[in-house]
């Protein structure tokens, strides 16, 4: 089965300490939903997109589904849903498609997509790239030191259309995600920029993450609704 991803944004120009609150509570309260094989609530870095110093007007959920209608019933009933979208400002609604991953999240890879479906996705799609790591508390200064650098080489990378650090905690646990304008701009990031490459010598050399995982999308749709009138 064909598994959709979805990402979203809330933010908050009010409700800002009702919004944090809401990383401890509200994935407590989220039962058995309807075709959703896997979440987590995120908060975002500050600054230019990844930052030691969270960003406390955005927060973001991220879900795999079974299919995009459970999600789209599950935004439009669901109470917690429901309720962020009264205290939030906006909602942006990432839709995407996996296309390949690897490594784990929590011990599992939530993004596996069967090798029959990926060789059917659209081709002229935008690039989506998730990246999440588990850090070793005694590499947290050395990682947290190279995090400019990070920012810096994918702020100044073509074909990057945005980017945002996630997490689930703060310093310890942390993701990116990034919009490209197509793979090959992804590619060229990854493999051929020598700051980039700079960075993933250090990951390997000074073994910071107990846990990673990269994984590849394809952008279905983007959307963005303001939640105040």
């Amino acid at each position: 089965m064909q598994t959709v991803t979805t990402v979203t944004f809330f933010s908050f120009t009010t409700n800002k300490f009702w919004a944090f609150k809401q990383m401890g509570i509200a994935p407590l309260k989220l039962g058995n939903i309807k075709g959703l094989k896997f979440f987590k609530f995120l908060g975002t870095g500050g600054g230019s997109g990844f930052s030691l110093w969270p960003d406390f007007s955005t927060y973001a959920f991220m879900g795999v589904w079974e299919q995009e209608v459970d999600f789209n019933n599950f935004i439009e009933q669901n109470p917690i849903f429901l309720a962020y979208k009264k205290n939030a400002s906006s909602q942006r609604n990432l839709i995407l498609t996996p296309i390949a991953s690897h490594g784990k999240w929590g011990g599992i890879n939530p993004f596996e997509q069967e090798q029959s479906i990926r060789n059917k996705l659209n081709l002229g799609r935008k690039a989506v790239v998730i990246t999440r790591a588990s850090l070793r508390w005694s590499r947290l200064i050395s990682f947290w030191l190279s995090v400019p650098a990070a920012s810096k080489a994918i702020q100044n990378a073509s074909g990057v259309q945005y980017y945002k650090g996630i997490g689930e905690w703060p310093f310890i646990q942390q993701a990116t995600l990034s919009i490209w304008d197509d793979f090959d701009s992804v590619n060229s990031f990854a493999y051929k920029g020598k700051q980039h490459a700079d960075i993933v010598k250090k990951t390997r050399s000074k073994k910071w993450y107990k846990e990673d995982l990269f994984s590849r999308f394809y952008l279905v749709s983007d959307k963005t609704i303001s939640l105040r009138v």
